[in-house]
């Protein structure tokens, strides 16, 4: 097929910021060809670029074999269609269409001519002499198109064209713009960041990066053999999974081996691994490759879509003494105090201040009829070394409560499989706290000073679940094992059965359904 657009090593900088970083690309004739990627990745760069709106850095670009250096955007054989449309609001249907002819200065009647086949093919009979201003978004977007093709550029760019129209009407104009370029039978470039508009429309989907081509390749291709993490999290729904490659046509991941088709990989090489939702059967328990439960259901119109946990997190468990004690009352002030018992981390006793001691033991006093009073005493005398000590607060009234701070180690579990390490600490609260609270989990996990990180970089990681096995409502003094996890390992399913959150499920696939990506970098 002939090549109508060669793009070769082309770099665009703007203020010493390079957004384009050496592309090449090759687009054929009548070829429908969607640059797709995030914001700020280029394609809108390299799209005006082809236009004719900027001049490369470095580079060229070639429309027909011709060398377009130095050619302005206006004798280019190419016309675009911008996010806003940009018609003229003063002129109606007919002269909008016809505006590029007129400039040309083609007889009315051969004007005449093309703009009624254009209606016709935008399916815009009739609304010829419509205001423009009292048209749909979807008829200014056929109206846009139609004052394109009118001029029969060799190549028509769409800039996000789709963007600012619904949901449904979206849908719609997806499959006529395709139906459109079918017949027109001319090269279509279209900017996108939605991954549903390029593998509905195209022939050729262009996945670009931080001023980078990812992957060029058919929708399929795209979609069942990425090449990387970003590409396969880029184009549809994705199950992505570390895994090591032992040898051709066997992966490994989640302490098991599993059947792949892939091959070409060093033994026991790092690899990630790519599951699509729909690829995956829900089976009865024991009946799979693997065990899961059901941790969410949402019902998405044709199908449901479930979230199964698969193995756990790193977990920490920590102690949570509960006890009954109340408010200390000081009749004469008309004052009540209250404090909690808490323990803390060795190292981080040289930060501690007032503040800091309030808060972990959400010290407060008010009075009898609810105001709000300052501690104006905090004291305490905490060293540096494992143990227990005392604090008392007080307001000017004399208004005191005591508690104790005891100073531990901190013990942290580390996952070396997870490459996740999480800590967490035995806590003190009274009964009252734990009815008053709003939001118990957050709380539990900031009473425990829960915490977990990522042992490759440090950077934090969520506390995904805390799990405990008492009624807040109806909690009695005594001591209580509260769960803190990191998020385990999930697999998203796409099924037409409905299933029920906290079910027991077993999971399965085909060896063809794995894809075996190599690491990015």
């Amino acid at each position: 097929m002939k090549k109508l657009i060669q793009i070769r090593n082309v770099v665009k900088t703007f203020d010493k910021q390079v957004v384009l970083k050496g592309i090449s690309l090759d687009i054929d004739e009548n070829e429908f060809v969607t640059l797709l990627g995030p914001s700020g990745c280029g394609k809108t760069t390299l799209l005006r670029i082809i236009a004719g709106f900027l001049e490369p850095s470095e580079g060229q670009v070639l429309i027909d074999g011709e060398d377009m250096q130095g050619v302005p955007a206006y004798k280019r054989d190419v016309n675009t269609v911008f996010q806003h449309y940009a018609l003229f609001p003063h002129l109606d249907v007919y002269d909008n269409i016809a505006f590029g002819l007129n400039i040309k200065k083609q007889p009315k009647d051969i004007i005449d001519q093309k703009v009624m086949r254009m209606l016709s093919l935008v399916g815009l009979e009739g609304y010829e002499h419509r205001d423009i201003a009292l048209m749909s978004g979807g008829q200014q977007q056929r109206v846009a198109i139609a004052r394109a093709l009118v001029n029969e550029p060799k190549v028509l760019l769409l800039d996000e064209s789709l963007s600012a129209l619904d949901k449904n009407l979206r849908k719609e104009m997806q499959l006529e713009l395709k139906q459109i370029q079918q017949e027109v039978g001319i090269t279509f470039v279209f900017v996108t960041h939605d991954q549903e508009e390029a593998l509905t429309m195209s022939d050729k989907i262009v996945i670009m990066k931080d001023g980078e081509i990812e992957q060029i390749g058919t929708p399929t291709e795209v979609y069942n053999e990425p090449i990387d993490k970003y590409c396969a999290s880029f184009i549809g729904d994705s199950n992505i999974i570390d895994g090591i490659m032992k040898k051709d046509n066997q992966v490994f991941f989640d302490d098991v081996n599993y059947d792949c088709v892939d091959k070409g990989f060093h033994d026991n090489e790092p690899v990630d691994i790519v599951i699509r939702p729909e690829d995956i059967d829900i089976v009865e328990r024991n009946r799979g490759l693997l065990n899961g439960e059901v941790k969410s259901v949402l019902f998405k119109g044709v199908h449901y879509e479930v979230i199964a946990e698969t193995s756990s997190g790193t977990s920490k468990t920590v102690t949570m003494h509960v006890t009954g004690e109340h408010d200390v009352v000081n009749t004469e002030a008309h004052e009540r105090i209250s404090a909690t018992s808490f323990r803390m981390d060795i190292e981080d006793v040289p930060n501690l201040n007032d503040s800091e001691v309030i808060a972990r033991a959400n010290a407060q006093a008010w009075t009898d009829d609810g105001r709000d009073i300052s501690l104006t005493k905090v004291d305490y005398d905490v060293k540096e070394a494992v143990g227990t000590y005392e604090c008392t607060f007080a307001t000017d009234a004399g208004t005191a409560i005591t508690i104790k701070i005891d100073v531990v180690k901190p013990m942290a579990v580390e996952d070396a499989e997870n490459e996740e390490g999480i800590q967490a600490f035995d806590f003190y609260r009274t009964i009252d706290e734990i009815k008053e609270s709003v939001a118990l989990d957050t709380d539990l996990i900031r009473w425990a000073d829960a915490y977990a990180w990522n042992m490759e970089d440090n950077s934090q990681v969520e506390i995904w679940d805390v799990k405990y096995d008492f009624d807040d409502e109806h909690i009695t003094a005594g001591d209580y094992q509260i769960t803190f996890s990191t998020q385990g390992r999930e697999l998203k399913i796409e099924t037409t059965d409905k299933f029920e959150e906290g079910q027991r499920i077993g999971l399965k696939w085909n060896p063809e359904d794995i894809h075996v990506m190599r690491k990015m970098g």
